[in-house]
């Protein structure tokens, strides 16, 4: 199968600028590009679909160039916003420059023939004066074409909001990075969302004029869910790739939590399972869709793409304490995540340096009324440490029975919990 089916199949392709483009990507190896502006120093989870599509030509031969914007952030893009962006400052784009790079290694191989390089436009935009670049790049673009893109024509038309100077000209800057790229790195491929179409297309009007050269645009479908509904939130707000933003278990619980609707176009965008196995899990929705096989098997994969398999491992025993499943080497956010819910007493740490009774630690936390009520469910094995079951009434809990660094976790039963949090 070609690569440009495999994309279709996968529903990682929206609009390409030419046919031709299907024959260029079989016929030899290209160079490509991805421009992303550091608006953050995390992406999120919207942007996963595009680094699977780099990731998949990739793996087809074909080298990749993520260029992060050193000079256009500091402009910001209007396609996709309703209002002007908040402007940072150059030590605010340098530090998420940073934050970006480290994510991009996850998705890319940087070795080999074909490995992907990261850039930053900075390096040529930032050598233009004003004039200049009026002069020798501005001259190129209609006003009145620029008016049409939905980038700008769709802040135009909203009343009240409108567009400033600033943000107009982000698709001058943009387009002379396509230029810019074709020159000096034999790019001839821009790739981006939907709502890039304008801004690809300029750049290829701008190559074309100045380099007589045919360059393409492909770009993917947003990603969003079947009821229209914008994807990447939850009722936390943005799910991001950081762990400091969004914890391993929270970024695995979203997916997890995915609508059977979505899960198989989900599977195709933001992976690289193999369709045929795509089609097995998406069957096992009518048969078997309370073990949520899809979801998991999203869930996983991206977790452990995203955060490394170290991490999905400690998410898939975090994901088992929720169900009863012993609770170990977690650490303190993931304890707080599962039993968000839950009351939680606190102590101090000296309380396990010389012992905590067992039966006090049952009574004194309200998992139970009274240390003899304490001692009739030890006795009939319904008291639990940490999700595994203790029987002897003397047991003297020290820190060693912490399920994290600071937290110990008591049940009664099956869900009555408690939760310890231990202080210093």
């Amino acid at each position: 199968m070609s690569i440009y089916k495999t994309l279709q199949d996968r529903c990682l392709v929206d609009n390409v600028t030419s046919p031709a483009l299907e024959k260029q990507l079989e016929d030899g190896a290209l160079t490509f590009y991805v421009g992303f502006d550091p608006t953050a120093d995390s992406f999120h989870v919207g942007q996963l679909a595009v680094f699977n599509l780099m990731s998949l030509l990739q793996e087809a031969g074909h080298s990749p160039l993520a260029l992060v914007g050193g000079a256009t952030g500091m402009v910001g893009d209007p396609g996709g916003k309703s209002k002007e962006r908040n402007l940072l400052s150059p030590e605010d784009i340098e530090q998420n420059i940073q934050g970006q790079k480290r994510q991009l290694e996850r998705f890319l191989n940087f070795d080999g023939e074909c490995g992907a390089r990261i850039l930053n436009n900075m390096d040529w935009l930032g050598q233009w004066s004003y004039l200049e670049f009026l002069r020798d790049v501005g001259k190129h673009f209609s006003v009145n074409q620029m008016m049409v893109r939905d980038s700008v024509n769709s802040r135009l038309t909203r009343e009240g909001e409108g567009i400033s100077y600033t943000e107009f000209s982000y698709m001058l800057l943009q387009s002379y990075d396509f230029y810019y790229l074709c020159q000096h790195e034999g790019c001839t491929l821009q790739l981006g969302g939907s709502d890039q179409w304008g801004n690809i297309v300029s750049g290829i009007d701008l190559t074309r004029r100045l380099m007589q050269k045919e360059v393409f645009g492909l770009t993917m479908p947003l990603v969003t869910k079947s009821d229209g509904a914008k994807f990447g939130k939850s009722e936390a707000g943005t799910v991001w790739l950081s762990a400091e933003r969004t914890t391993p278990f929270a970024f695995y619980q979203f997916f997890l939590r995915t609508e059977d609707a979505d899960v198989g176009r989900f599977l195709r965008m933001l992976t690289n399972v193999p369709l045929d196995d795509i089609e097995m899990l998406e069957m096992t929705l009518e048969s078997e869709a309370h073990r949520r096989k899809p979801q998991k098997r999203l869930a996983a994969f991206l977790t452990e793409r995203v955060h490394g398999r170290e991490q999905l491992q400690r998410v898939l025993c975090a994901s088992e304490a929720m169900y009863g499943g012993a609770i170990t080497d977690l650490d303190d956010d993931t304890v707080a995540q599962i039993f968000a819910d839950v009351p939680t007493h606190r102590i101090e740490a000296s309380r396990l340096d010389v012992g905590w009774g067992l039966l006090d630690a049952f009574a004194e936390s309200g998992a139970c009324k009274s240390k003899s009520e304490a001692r009739r469910l030890v006795t009939s094995g319904g008291a639990y440490v940490n999700n595994q079951k203790v029987d002897d009434i003397d047991l003297q809990l020290t820190k060693a029975h912490l399920a994290s660094t600071s937290y110990l976790v008591l049940r009664t039963g099956k869900r009555n919990y408690r939760l310890v949090m231990v202080e210093n």
